[in-house]
């Protein structure tokens, strides 16, 4: 961090900014509640399940900069993420167009009538039966890599949206989601979603066992959470003991939580919607934003675990 720019390391499963139902669990509000840094300008997102490198500008003038720079192409990107199977050899260059099928909900496709995108990919090792790919966007569609990484039939390991047979028996490899509209894809995945995330109503039995067997995740992959390096926890108390100081060394981190501030309403729908917590598997993505290089600037983040069990040399790529 400096005058101008402030660069985050983002964990997975934290949206950029206020979206859908996330609010305060975001990485702007997070930023402005505990380090007190306030008004930054979103230089670039990344989606919510991405891990890795993300920019913020301190001051108008150089998030304007920064963003022209990767509007006009001159910031490389490099993406490190596990696919299932073997990818290919050398240098694999996907060229398809991309549309987005449902801006509401989210998804893309790739369509002739898309925008033009380009993505290079390179296997650089192997879990198991999966493979750690180098992936490089020259263009920075909504879900590009992973709409790419669809197409070429190696959709990434854990990956909710893209690896789901909701695409057809062949998860939209070759563009071929099972012979379904565009509508009728949007109403699966709808469906799904409800099914996955909600639980019902309250006082209501929720009907959800049924869609869940039939329309499931088809990736079996469990991410184990090292609880390591987990925060330490106050044995008086339960809470988190907090050892980060602020950035501007005025203030004090806010970490405290009101249950006075919390309001329902019981005619509104949304309020008594029950979500069920989500498992390790649901919080973690295997896709990273590691470098960005522009004008006389780079910034590398440190890599996740799941792209560390390897014998790569990171150095060398």
């Amino acid at each position: 961090m400096d005058k101008d720019i402030v660069v985050v390391n983002k964990p997975a499963s934290i949206p950029v900014h206020p979206c859908g139902r996330y609010r305060h669990n975001t990485v702007v509000f997070i930023l402005a509640k505990e380090h007190n840094l306030k008004n930054l300008r979103t230089i670039h997102r990344l989606d919510r399940l991405t891990s890795g490198l993300l920019l913020f500008g301190r001051t108008a003038e150089k998030a304007r900069e920064l963003e022209l720079q990767i509007r006009t192409r001159q910031v490389q990107k490099e993406y490190v993420c596990r696919v299932e199977g073997r990818f290919p050899d050398g240098i694999v260059e996907c060229n398809e167009k991309i549309d987005v099928v449902s801006y509401k909900i989210g998804v893309c496709k790739v369509s002739p009538k898309g925008k033009d995108c380009k993505t290079t990919f390179q296997r650089i090792g192997e879990v198991g039966d999966d493979s750690i790919v180098l992936c490089k966007p020259l263009t920075g569609r909504m879900h590009q890599i992973r709409v790419h990484l669809q197409y070429l039939g190696f959709p990434i390991s854990n990956d909710p949206l893209y690896n789901h047979e909701v695409f057809g028996p062949l998860k939209g490899r070759g563009g071929d989601i099972g012979g379904i509209t565009e509508e009728q894809l949007i109403n699966n995945l709808i469906t799904i979603h409800n099914a996955e995330n909600w639980l019902g109503l309250e006082g209501e039995q929720a009907a959800t066992t049924n869609i869940n067997s039939e329309l499931k995740t088809t990736s079996a992959l469990e991410v184990s959470i090292d609880t390591k390096d987990s925060q330490p926890v106050n044995a008086a108390t339960n809470e988190s003991i907090n050892e980060a100081a602020t950035q501007t060394c005025y203030e004090e981190p806010d970490r405290s939580f009101d249950p006075e501030k919390t309001t329902s309403d019981p005619h509104c729908s949304e309020c008594k919607v029950n979500y069920r917590d989500p498992g390790p598997k649901d919080l973690i993505m295997f896709l990273h934003a590691w470098k960005y290089r522009g004008v006389d600037w780079e910034y590398t983040t440190e890599l996740p675990d799941w792209a560390c069990k390897t014998t790569i040399n990171y150095d060398q790529l």
